[in-house]
């Protein structure tokens, strides 16, 4: 299909065929999930963040979270840390698993993380991200790109930093138009997004605010990115990658997508384990503020993945 039609941008030499791409969401964007949101046409899948220790330790974790299958390609590694070398370490390491691009976190806003330095916490130390990136791009054969916030709480400093990824040869910069105070809440700055455009001669994602397919098309317009990163939006309609609002989609499409979203989960972590993480996702895809307390509190309970589906296709046939 991608031969007959062209890219819409590149990473580096990496053709990326389309505009709408899901966001790496720590707990969200497991295989499961982005691989579901890739066949609905997501453009490309981030994994969730892994923590640059724990690839050079004896955890078991980065290789669940750095699974992938070839139809997810072209795929990015996301890492985080705070120690140069350490990261490069660990970026040499992951990529013998050849994902396709590795991509550094430097806008997640959790407490635990931002304040040793990481995530956005690197935000407040420039030359350690242009060490950073000097350093990947010096050493790696993959293109290495980055995503941001607009800075830590009143210092948007997000133009120095987009500047500095690029000097120092990072290939796309994706940025999140609120501060690491703003969290999720309050509405995302695409003014940001925009100056960072037309700043920087690699690509920018944009990311903030889009939850409906308008919304893709009115941020591309309004900011000239090349794609929109797709986060808390695809959570309950990951039809948006398919251009669909979810008002849009059929009771059958969500009894598919839950079918084969649970098969997966439970292919992947285990029956009792891909039950339990599957919840969080159906009570998406149910739209529970539509449900009964009585409903909500049974789709909760743990159970078998067989007895959950059943469940699930009673509570769409009332539903429905």
């Amino acid at each position: 299909m991608n031969e007959t039609k062209s890219p819409t941008f590149h990473i580096r030499e990496i053709p990326i065929y389309g505009d709408a791409i899901l966001a790496p969401m720590d707990g969200y964007s497991d295989w499961p999930f982005r691989s579901i949101c890739r066949e609905l046409g997501s453009a490309m899948s981030y994994t969730e963040f892994v923590k640059v220790e724990k690839i050079l330790s004896r955890s078991k974790e980065p290789a669940k979270r750095l699974y992938f299958t070839d139809v997810e390609r072209p795929i990015t590694f996301q890492i985080y840390g705070d120690d140069p070398d350490l990261i490069l370490k660990a970026a040499l390491k992951i990529q013998e698993l050849n994902s396709d691009i590795i991509d550094l976190n430097m806008g997640c806003p959790a407490k635990s993380i931002a304040d040793r330095g990481a995530g956005v916490g690197m935000m407040l130390s420039p030359l350690i991200i242009a060490r950073t990136f000097k350093k990947l791009t010096s050493a790696l054969r993959v293109p290495i790109t980055g995503k941001i916030r607009l800075g830590w709480d009143k210092n948007k400093n997000y133009k120095l930093i987009a500047r500095i990824v690029e000097e120092n040869g990072g290939s796309l910069i994706a940025v999140h138009g609120r501060t690491k105070e703003q969290r999720y809440a309050g509405s995302a700055d695409w003014d940001a997004i925009a100056e960072v455009k037309s700043l920087v001669k690699i690509p920018v994602i944009g990311s903030g605010d889009v939850k409906t397919v308008a919304d893709i098309d009115r941020m591309k317009k309004y900011t000239n990115c090349d794609a929109v990163m797709i986060g808390r939006g695809a959570l309950a309609n990951p039809w948006i990658f398919a251009r669909l609002d979810r008002e849009q989609v059929t009771p059958g499409q969500v009894q598919e997508t839950v079918r084969k979203h649970l098969a997966r989960s439970v292919e992947f972590y285990g029956d009792e384990d891909g039950s339990r993480l599957f919840r969080k996702y159906a009570v998406q895809y149910l739209l529970m503020q539509t449900l009964t307390r009585e409903t909500r509190k049974q789709i909760l309970k743990p159970m078998p993945s067989g007895e959950f589906l059943e469940m699930l296709n009673q509570i769409y046939a009332v539903t429905a």
